[in-house]
């Protein structure tokens, strides 16, 4: 079988099971083939080697279940890079990519106000597979940060799982030697005392309800990374049903844990996203703002601790 005979069997085979079947097909192609999309276009005549045919095969059989290619393939690109993930962590979302363009920014501008000296302390918390942190210190690492002066990384999930993918994805993208990351697990700030100069997070934040139209529909993702009103320990539903049951644990939390000049970072939902700025304000956050994603849509709250 040809490389474009297999195509147009793959988009066969997926088009009533998936809305994205041409897409879904080059992405298992490449996948397999190690190669980008221009390869497949140019060598559409070459004939399949027999094991990644059937690796091709067994992959759309998967997809027809409705398990996200992300997780079929077990890597996915984020602000450049290619993370790995599993169904233990939240494929990262081009949405959120604006959190990492906001804190690089500020960061930045925090080195400067502060002088070189200072070493900033950064925690990326609710951090899944780390494409937050890692993002971050990466482009801080391409943007010319004094390496000398570098942040220190804290990365904390109360997910076991969630934490070995994001230090198998800092292990494998970040330069080495690596000695200023550390990998906490803990319910919120439950076990991390430090206090920061930056907080980045994206908490779950969807409303029980469309969380479980979403699960429906086959996104297969992890209801703990999603869930804003669940309760972690005992994964009941608690709260009003509007996606903030989290949040609004956390907000005082990150209050007590940033330095006096600290600032946090907060991927939210469009439709709590104002609720969400209300709820910083009422904590005691200034210059508290919203960002919209690359749609347009509200998606990140930020606010400072006292300035």
């Amino acid at each position: 079988m040809t490389l474009g005979e297999a195509k147009q069997k793959g988009i066969s085979i997926l088009e009533s099971s998936s809305p994205s079947a041409s897409l879904d097909v080059n992405c298992f192609l490449c996948h397999i083939l190690q190669c980008d999309k221009t390869y497949l276009l140019l060598h559409h005549r070459d004939e399949m080697d027999a094991s990644k045919e059937a690796d091709f095969f067994n992959c759309l059989e998967k997809r027809k279940t409705g398990l996200p290619v992300a997780y079929i393939t077990g890597e996915k690109e984020f602000y450049g890079y290619t993370f790995q993930v599993n169904p233990s962590v939240l494929i990262p979302k081009p949405d959120t990519e604006i959190l990492v363009e906001e804190a690089v920014n500020r960061i930045h501008e925090a080195s400067s106000s502060y002088g070189k000296n200072k070493v900033l302390n950064i925690c990326d918390m609710c951090t899944g597979s780390g494409c937050i942190g890692i993002s971050v210190y990466l482009a801080l690492l391409e943007t010319g940060y004094p390496k000398e002066f570098f942040p220190n990384f804290t990365f904390a999930d109360l997910s076991p799982e969630a934490l070995a993918v994001a230090k198998a994805n800092a292990q494998r993208l970040i330069p080495k030697p690596i000695s200023n990351l550390r990998f906490v697990r803990s319910n919120l700030f439950d076990n991390v005392p430090q206090r920061f100069d930056f907080i980045l997070t994206n908490p779950p934040y969807i409303p029980a309800s469309m969380v479980n139209e979403l699960l429906t529909d086959g996104r297969n993702e992890p209801r703990l990374a999603l869930d804003g009103d669940v309760n972690p320990e005992t994964g009941s539903v608690t709260g009003q049903n509007d996606g903030l049951g989290i949040i609004r644990k956390e907000l005082p939390q990150i209050m007590k844990s940033l330095d006096p000049m600290g600032m946090f970072i907060m991927e939210t939902g469009e439709y709590n996203a104002e609720e969400t700025s209300v709820l910083a304000q009422s904590h005691g956050f200034k210059n508290v703002m919203i960002l919209k994603d690359l749609e347009g849509q509200l998606r990140v709250v930020e606010g400072c601790k006292n300035r």
